[in-house]
């Protein structure tokens, strides 16, 4: 061991030191200012507020030199600033170091006294570093003295030893006697411990007046202080702030560490701590490939630290771009960018990984998960984030032309939707921007637009029905993928009405039973329209009826279908349901799924139907005989109300059949219809006992008995029978009925009184019908009542009393016609002769007929009569005597009976001749009182 004078030891040969220095300076007057200067420079320039950094750096390569995690401990012990690290003591190599300004004994350790040990010298110019192998000390004043000059001079060339002893625990203590007071100090350094701590891994724990700071962890930097814990993620020569959950907190501005604070400014979200060459103040980099070395490797590794965070939060990590903080900085995060754009890091929705210029990313938030499988490379993030890394950013317009043409399922559509919605409300996107977004239908198809779609509205079933449905030209949105944001867009609500009115769905079921033979599916179009109808009420269009529907015997329109419980299978001819016949019957297993009125609704028959047209152009209702009951109006009807399918009744179910019928008041109100086209062929066509309704009279009816029988009892009441055409007067319409009278009056067997026999002449007249579509009778009711196959119909008075009323045929009014009718001629047109002589008198000469004419108010008449006694004439070869005749002139036989007669005929008061009578016999004025 070294001595100095007095015995003192001098473990680190100072004295030789010293000597060499104040040597140089004696042979080189100028090296003494060249330190000066030197030394000045480094404490008022490089490092003037780099105390606490270096003598950390010091305290770190002693603890990595012994081996051990080291500490460190700064106090202020009488005007001192003390700082006490563990680790490797002083030793000879490093007392060099202290003394010189150009040189530093690292070896493997950064900056183990070396020339930033000048930092001491802000503070101090009498600083001493004592360990547990020996001190030394520094002076300015000691210095004067040695050189013997004044004024400023270098401190730290001349050791000086000390015997003084760190503080218990600690190999080393650096004690720096200050100028001013510590407390700035002390606080100073509770800021940058933590820093000092993370940058020097060699140190695990610090303790600055009391408070204490310790380092645990390596990949995951814990560092707990007096006021809590942070913690950092380190990976290489980075490392950045994460919470408990390792969600990093990335940095703003920072320093390049190298590994502490240099003045070189970063703007990555991460601290780099790595070896870069520096100048001799450690605060600059030095330019060069060294350096360019060091930032590529930096880079690289920026890319693992990066993959060591959570794949959601790498994307934060990304350096913002913006104006950089330094050379450096532009150039390391130029090269950190081409990492990141090169190597992969990014995770991508679907679980793998690529590089920032593979990734895809969205700039409309939370379609990511939804479209990972349609965009290779996509990546959930901050498209903003990502942009420097050459990732590909895909705006709406983008992923819409994605979108096209792809096939997915409803619910992957509304869930789109659904985030399409978010970004429509948060402004983020405007719905002119989403024009030509998908939209799946029900019928399978993809609509490139809402133009025209439909939402349905109605219950979960029809919404489920109609998710099946292909209906063409009716775009109804598949019920699993409606949205509001489709209303939004401008898609329609549709109600189960709006669908029951649309001419696509009318389309479609007019065409059902084609398209199942043709080989489709029809269950989906029915169970779909049968809900809608269900849902409407069970009102439907009377198209509806064209809907396939399972039957018996295969598919058939719904209107050609009889329910399985319906009446109508007891009254209806079972040929009617033989295979290709006009009806079948419902499927039973499907009439049980659906309610009876839905099923009736559609059209489906449980009994007679009602067929009904408020604007009728022509004839075409399917009804039976329909173009002759249109013909039967002057004037085209009005309305079409009638019952379809009583062509179809069976002959001996009739009296069920219009049971039925009167028990439903559709039907019912159908047959009481005016002139309406089911009473006019029930009364044609019905059959009760095996005849027309026509052929029977009403029990009540007894006027017409004799023509007509009584109706069988039947169980049908008196208004059902009178509504189908049941006799209860003599109304003649169609031709049949003229031919049925015209038959009975000549039939034998009937006995009908005088009265109902004109009463039936008369209502033949009356009869609308055309005479050439009526057989003539073979037989004929005379005036006596007999029938006759020869006769004449009694067209003028005077021939009656010249003909056997066997032989005579009344008619009322319009003889020609009834002539006609019974192809018999008329009265006058038999060839006839008056054969006694007459003597003609003037009427006026006449008294007792002036005297009755008087008393009737009868204008007595010009001209006159020939009067006979008697009068006889020559009628179809037989000669008769009569009262009174006309031909070219008027006869009359000279009694009262002949006078009155051819005088009621002559003065125009036909009706007369009976009083005219009485009068001429008894003129007296009780006659016409009796």
């Amino acid at each position: 061991m070294n001595e100095v004078a007095g015995g003192a030891a001098d473990p680190f040969g100072t004295v030789r030191l010293r000597e060499a220095v104040l040597r140089a300076w004696r042979d080189s007057p100028t090296r003494f200012t060249e330190d000066t200067n030197s030394e000045r420079d480094l404490r008022v320039g490089a490092y003037r507020d780099r105390l606490f950094v270096e003598l950390a750096q010091n305290a770190a390569d002693a603890a990595q030199l012994a081996g051990e995690p080291g500490r460190i401990r700064v106090s202020v012990v009488d005007g001192e600033l003390r700082f006490a690290n563990t680790g490797a003591p002083l030793d000879t190599r490093g007392v060099e170091s202290l003394a010189s300004l150009r040189a530093s004994a690292k070896q493997g350790t950064v900056g183990r006294f070396g020339v930033g040990f000048a930092a001491v010298l802000t503070v101090t110019d009498e600083p001493r570093v004592v360990s547990t192998s020996g001190g030394v000390a520094f002076s300015a004043q000691r210095t004067r003295e040695a050189s013997g000059r004044d004024g400023d001079v270098p401190v730290l060339r001349l050791p000086f030893p000390v015997t003084e002893q760190p503080a218990d625990g600690f190999a080393t203590e650096v004690r720096l006697p200050l100028r001013e007071s510590g407390q700035g100090l002390l606080d100073g350094l509770a800021k940058e411990i933590e820093d000092l701590l993370l940058a020097l891994p060699w140190l695990a724990e610090a303790e600055v007046d009391g408070r204490k700071w310790t380092r645990s962890g390596e990949e995951i930097v814990e560092i707990t202080s007096p006021t809590g814990q942070r913690r950092w993620l380190k990976h290489g020569v980075w490392a950045v702030p994460v919470d408990a959950d390792g969600v990093p907190r990335p940095l703003e501005d920072d320093l390049l560490h190298a590994p502490t604070p240099t003045d070189e400014g970063l703007s990555l979200p991460a601290r780099l701590i790595a070896e870069v060459p520096l100048e001799p103040s450690r605060r600059r980099v030095l330019p060069g490939a060294e350096l360019t070395r060091a930032l590529e490797n930096a880079a690289s590794e920026y890319v693992e630290l990066v993959r060591a965070v959570k794949a959601e939060y790498r994307p934060i990590l990304v350096p913002a771009a913006g104006f950089p903080q330094s050379a450096v900085d532009a150039q390391l995060k130029d090269l950190v960018y081409a990492a990141l754009a090169q190597e992969p890091w990014l995770a991508t929705v679907d679980g793998r990984e690529v590089s920032g210029q593979q990734a895809r990313v969205l700039d409309v938030d939370g379609l990511a998960p939804l479209l990972a499988d349609v965009i290779p490379g996509l990546v959930r993030a901050d498209p903003r984030l990502l942009k420097p890394v050459s990732a590909h950013v895909l705006g709406i317009g983008d992923v819409l032309e994605v979108l096209t043409g792809i096939d997915r399922e409803p619910g992957w559509w509304r869930k789109l939707y659904a985030e399409l919605a978010v970004a429509v409300e948060s402004h983020a996107l405007s719905a002119n921007q989403l024009d030509g977004l998908p939209v799946p239908l029900s019928d399978g198809r993809t609509l490139p637009g809402v133009k025209g779609a439909l939402l349905v509205d109605g219950s979960s079933e029809l919404r489920e029905l109609l998710s099946d449905v292909d209906v063409p030209g009716l775009r109804l949105v598949h019920p699993g993928a409606a949205h509001q944001l489709l209303e939004l867009l401008g898609a329609k609500h549709a109600d189960a009405r709006q669908l029951l009115e649309a001419e696509q769905l009318q389309y479609a079921v007019e065409h059902s039973v084609a398209d199942v033979q043709s080989g489709l599916d029809g269950m989906n179009l029915a169970g779909a329209v049968l809900r809608l109808v269900t849902d409407c009420g069970a009102q439907a269009p009377e198209w509806i009826g064209a809907l396939a529907l399972p039957a018996e015997d295969g598919w058939r329109r719904a209107d050609e279908l009889v329910l399985p419980t319906s009446p109508l299978l007891e009254v209806i001819d079972p040929e009617v349901f033989e295979p290709d016949g006009a009806l079948s019957v419902l499927d039973e297993e499907f009439a049980e799924d659906w309610p009876t009125e839905t099923l009736v609704a559609a059209k489906v028959l449980d009994s007679f139907a009602v067929v009904l047209d408020e604007e009728p152009h022509e004839p075409d209702h399917n009804l039976p005989d329909e173009e002759q009951w249109w013909d039967s109006f002057e004037q085209p009807p009005t309305t079409v109300v009638s019952i379809r399918d009583l062509d179809l009744v069976a002959d001996d179910a009739w009296p069920d059949a219009l049971r039925l019928i009167a028990s439903r008041p559709e039907t019912w109100q159908a047959l009481h219809s005016p002139d309406g086209h089911a009473g006019w062929w029930l009364a044609r066509y019905a059959l009760l006992a095996g005849e027309a309704p026509g052929s029977w009279r009403l029990a009540s009816a007894t006027e017409l008995a004799g023509l007509y029988d009584p109706v069988p009892d039947l169980d049908l009441s008196d208004d059902l029978l009178r509504a189908v055409g049941v006799r209860t007067g003599l109304d003649l319409e169609p031709a049949e009925d003229v031919t049925d009278l015209l038959q009975r009056l000549g039939d034998p067997q009937r006995t009908p009184t005088p009265g109902l026999v004109a009463r039936a002449h008369a209502a033949l007249v009356a009869a609308p019908v055309d005479i050439a579509e009526v057989d003539a009778p073979a037989r004929v009711r005379a005036a006596d009542g007999s029938v006759v196959e020869d006769a004449v119909v009694l067209d003028v008075p005077w021939v009656a009393a010249a003909l056997d009323p066997a032989k005579i045929v009344v008619a009322p009014t319009e003889p020609e016609r009834l002539a006609e009718l019974l192809d018999v001629p008329v009265a006058s047109s038999l060839k006839a002769e008056v054969d006694s002589a007459g003597e003609y008198v003037a009427w006026a000469d006449l008294p007792a007929l002036a005297l009755a004419a008087d008393q009737l108010g009868i204008a007595v008449p010009d001209g006159g009569v020939l009067l006979h006694d008697p009068l006889t004439v020559t009628v179809g070869g037989e000669t008769a005597e009569v009262p009174w005749w006309s031909d070219d002139r008027l006869h009359a036989a000279d009694t009262s009976e002949g006078l009155a007669r051819a005088f009621a005929w002559a003065s125009d008061h036909w009706a007369e001749r009976y009083r005219i009578t009485a009068l001429l016999e008894d003129p007296a004025p009780r006659t016409l009182l009796n």
